[in-house]
């Protein structure tokens, strides 16, 4: 999958659209328990969020994969 677009919403969801023309919802909630993305639950740090087509990442380093994503996109 090749990302298009992603926008930062409420509750830590991400609206992702594919080049493909597919589109839908992936919930960053679960990873928050983890290390590297820790600075994220202050929800202006969530906004700072860049697409690399291939993954998406974050200004304090966090990333995760276009793979990881469409597998978990609802």
């Amino acid at each position: 999958m090749i990302i298009q677009q992603v926008i930062p919403k409420e509750n830590f969801i991400l609206r992702i659209v594919a080049e493909n023309g597919r589109s839908g919802e992936f919930d960053v909630g679960p990873y928050l328990k983890g290390e590297a993305f820790e600075p994220l639950k202050d929800p202006e740090e969530f906004k700072k969020i860049h697409n690399g087509k291939y993954f998406i990442e974050w200004e304090c380093g966090a990333d995760l994969s276009a793979d990881t994503i469409e597998a978990h996109l609802k």
